[in-house]
């Protein structure tokens, strides 16, 4: 019985020992986890271990790797699909771009006073007829000859001026010098690569007679890529821009915008004799447009402010191409841009409306 009682007593002493042992343990643990940094260290290892998809996939078996695998193959090539329903695309729209065509040669006249529209070209059910019915009775109580005065005014004045004028993206380019020479501006074409030959379109920027060069057009030419990159295919979400070149322009003499005289005091270090120099330095100008930077061929990269350049060249190419020349008489009256604001007002309306509702 001795026996039995000294060995529940040891019993005892053990477990009331590893009692307070996990006592101990406890404070200590509620010791570190109060410790501020000890928290931001183990924030930090959770951040730094949170599950990626690439790290969730290579979790899979490699059977089920291999299948992955098989589905990216199938990915390339859909996008070279992809890349010939672009090349027909580019197809269908020089085609189009003839049976427009016609329509923009009317437009033309229209605008440079070749030609005078029908009754029945001219008819148009505007939204504001009545107050415009109602500016009409009053402009014919006020004595005016307006035979006279319309005789005086050819075509639609300042046309692709204006719409320079109404676009902020252009607007932006154009200096005060640039204005008088964009007066003169008469037409403005898009045409397409002909097939067979690598996709790419053209500007066409028709001027009249003027003071300031003897080109008659002005053209800038941009070239696109419609091809997955072979060393990341599934970057490619269409066909773009890569390249661009411009056109000599034949300034006439002391006229030319994008170049400014400056003159400069040079001092002699020896004699101490002083000499005024002139020389000229690139200016602001919209017609520098016709200039841009050159894409590197032999794979050079080129610096920020540069690659920000062509990025926006290319930009206003595309606008002119998409949206300026197809809509030229609703960005004149200002028509398109009230419908581009609207719809850049509508997408964050939705956004702060989702906001609010998550």
């Amino acid at each position: 019985m001795a026996d039995n009682s000294k060995t529940e007593d040891t019993a005892s002493e053990s477990l009331e020992a590893a009692k307070n042992a996990s006592n101990k343990k406890e404070k200590l643990a509620d010791q570190v986890m109060q410790n501020p940094q000890v928290l931001a260290a183990l924030q930090e290892r959770l951040d730094n271990t949170s599950v990626t998809p690439s790290s969730y996939i290579e979790t899979f078996p490699k059977a089920v790797i291999r299948r992955i695998d098989a589905l990216k193959k199938l990915q390339v090539k859909c996008a070279h699909i992809e890349a010939k329903f672009y090349e027909e695309v580019h197809d269908l729209e020089r085609k189009y771009a003839a049976l427009y065509q016609p329509l923009f040669d009317k437009r033309r006249e229209f605008i440079n006073g070749e030609a005078e529209p029908t009754d029945a070209e001219a008819e148009w059910h505007s939204e504001n007829e009545d107050e415009e019915k109602l500016a009409g009775e009053l402009k014919n109580a006020v004595v005016i000859d307006e035979k006279a005065e319309e005789a005086n005014v050819k075509g639609i004045p300042d046309f692709w001026f204006t719409i320079f004028r109404n676009v902020d993206m252009l607007s932006e380019l154009v200096q005060e010098y640039d204005e008088p020479i964009l007066k003169h501006l008469q037409d403005i074409k898009v045409k397409f690569s002909e097939p067979g030959q690598p996709m790419s379109f053209s500007l066409e920027f028709h001027f009249g007679p003027n003071d300031y060069f003897s080109n008659s057009v002005l053209t800038k030419t941009y070239k696109m890529k419609s091809e997955p990159d072979k060393t990341d295919p599934f970057s490619f979400e269409g066909p773009e821009i890569v390249d661009c070149e411009g056109c000599t322009i034949d300034w006439k003499k002391g006229k030319n915008v994008t170049v400014k005289t400056i003159k400069k005091k040079q001092k002699h270090k020896g004699r101490g004799t002083v000499r005024t120099i002139t020389k000229q330095v690139p200016n602001d100008s919209f017609f520098n447009f016709f200039s841009p930077i050159k894409v590197s061929g032999d794979g050079e990269s080129l610096d920020e402010d540069s690659e920000f350049t062509l990025a926006a060249d290319f930009e206003i190419g595309h606008f002119f191409r998409e949206r300026i020349v197809p809509r030229a008489v609703l960005y004149f009256t200002g028509e398109a841009i009230e419908d581009d604001d609207n719809f850049e007002e509508d997408e964050e309306g939705e956004e702060e409306f989702i906001s609010i509702l998550s």
